[in-house]
């Protein structure tokens, strides 16, 4: 016959941590009980937002011993599992950077009170010339638009924010780009053919071409776009957030 006993809910800092209060308290071990994850918990964003893991420890049915009037004398010996039976898997959560990096801007967002907002994560495609490619999360939703801020400043500050707390996570460095309803997509496509326009404008009228103040990735976009031109070169001059894309020709 089986031995039913009930399952017991558990809360603690994290998930190893409540399974290990559960097992102190039913006093049993971690393969005699089977363990269904409720609430893997979050650390919050700069301890805001935190909640616990929570868990439901089951302790697996125990076997009674034989009797002795059921046709097996008293030194009759249990069945055993068959040779190479898989044992219990412990419990294990993992979570890869993606997932990771995706979680940390969605608890932002809910803080900035955009519950409603979603994020898509994929992998981008290495740019020309560089092995490395970031990891690209794009937000979208109602109000989301309100991210993007005077010349892309609110989304720069927070692409920051959610690299420095994915990074602390993951313990290492996490490259990610974030984007808002494609917005960085088009800004692109718009200042590569900005820098096209103007180098041929420099080339025209013999002289320097000088774009407006841009923040360092509008720059580099337009360095990157004109880097194999034949007869142009790009420089960076001014300071902080004055510092502006020079086109000169050769």
């Amino acid at each position: 016959m089986l031995e039913a006993e009930q399952a017991i809910e558990i809360a603690g800092e994290d998930v190893e941590t409540a399974i290990a209060k559960g097992l102190a308290r039913l006093g049993i071990d971690r393969d005699a009980v089977e363990i269904e994850l409720l609430d893997q918990g979050s650390r919050g964003v700069f301890g805001l937002g935190a909640r616990e893991a929570r868990v439901r420890l089951t302790p697996k049915p125990k076997e009674e011993p034989p009797c002795e009037d059921a046709g097996t004398g008293p030194s009759a010996e249990l069945p055993t599992a068959p040779a190479g039976a898989a044992e219990p898997t412990p419990f294990e959560f993992e979570k890869d950077e993606a997932e990771l990096a995706r979680s940390v801007l969605l608890e932002l967002l809910d803080l900035l009170g955009m519950e409603n907002a979603q994020v898509d994560a994929r992998q981008t495609k290495p740019a020309e010339g560089e092995e490395e490619s970031p990891l690209l999360l794009d937000v979208h939703g109602p109000g989301t638009d309100a991210l993007i801020g005077r010349r892309g400043e609110t989304i720069a500050a927070l692409q920051y924010i959610t690299r420095l707390i994915a990074g602390r996570e993951m313990s290492s460095r996490v490259w990610l780009v974030l984007d808002v309803g494609g917005f960085k997509a088009r800004r692109e496509k718009t200042l590569r053919r900005l820098a096209h326009r103007m180098a041929e404008q420099a080339l025209h009228s013999h002289r320097t071409e000088v774009l407006e103040p841009m923040p360092p990735h509008e720059r580099r976009i337009i360095h990157l776009a004109l880097r194999d031109h034949p007869s142009v070169i790009t420089k960076s001059v001014g300071e902080g957030d004055r510092r502006k894309v020079t086109i000169i020709p050769q």
